[in-house]
């Protein structure tokens, strides 16, 4: 019970990482504010925590739209009578339609414009509403959800891209700006993390493709990320901050010819 008589919001939680990490907050003690555009995942994500025997709360949010997000944390410190974590997991890859993400020469400008204002001003307005809250409680932890995407060039998603760069950015500033008044902020830049079905991120193939690049013998799930949020939230980190932290089996950790010398040395042998 790490998080024992701690308050939580995490944003983009009706599914995915975000519902796993809602969960996990709420097994270690927390009582959860679930944010999402999706009601009814927001729901069902509450009833999941409260079926363990947790504390949680729907909220229907916008985090691009600043009353809601200035409204979110209104009502959890109403509700809950303060703030001590907030993770910022919310965003959107390729919004407006389906692959127009895709090169700078081709992206489609409301698709640029819709994912920056997710996952760049959605970010800025979790922290700017969180802040007064987590001061209030003598401080508290930020959480940011970066990418991986944001440390290397791709052919596809450069929106996606950027406006993590931002965010590593952002969370530093945040990290500098109000660590001496005892808040800490720090992003977690995830690998691949299986939170859909497989056909979701392109089918088996594309999935073990992938694979190949971890360091590790599988790729990720929502659990490694929320584990890393409950870390990041506790005393345990309380000396980690303007961190980002890479949760991605070390596909950035390594020469990107390792999964090509691996298939000719298993050839040779």
């Amino acid at each position: 019970m790490r998080l024992e008589g701690k308050v939580g919001i995490v944003t983009g939680a009706a599914a995915g990482i975000g519902r796993a990490t809602a969960q996990a907050l709420a097994r270690e003690g927390a009582a959860v504010v679930v944010a999402d555009r999706d009601q009814a995942g927001a729901e069902e994500t509450v009833s999941r925590v409260e079926a363990d025997g947790g504390r949680g709360l729907a909220c229907t949010v916008d985090v691009a739209e600043e009353d809601q997000v200035r409204d979110l944390v209104a009502r959890t410190v109403a509700t809950y009578g303060g703030l001590d974590l907030i993770h910022n997991n919310a965003a959107a890859i390729g919004d407006a339609s389906p692959g127009a993400d895709v090169d700078v020469a081709n992206v489609d400008v409301a698709v640029w414009d819709r994912t920056m204002a997710v996952n760049l001003r959605g970010v800025m307005l979790g922290c700017k509403y969180a802040v007064p809250a987590l001061l209030e409680r003598g401080g508290g932890s930020i959480v940011n959800m970066s990418s991986g995407s944001a440390q290397r060039g791709d052919l596809t998603n450069p929106a996606y891209a950027v406006s993590k760069g931002a965010v590593d950015t952002l969370t530093l500033y945040v990290a500098t700006q109000y660590g001496k008044r005892g808040i800490r902020c720090n992003a977690i830049a995830p690998g691949l993390i299986l939170s859909h079905e497989v056909d979701h991120f392109g089918g088996e193939r594309y999935v073990a493709m992938l694979e190949e690049h971890h360091l590790t013998p599988r790729v990720g799930r929502p659990d490694d990320i929320a584990n890393a949020v409950v870390f990041l939230g506790s005393e345990e980190s309380s000396f980690i901050t303007g961190q980002i932290l890479r949760v991605d089996g070390g596909i950035l950790s390594h020469a990107p010819s390792v999964a090509d010398i691996r298939r000719m040395s298993a050839a040779s042998s």
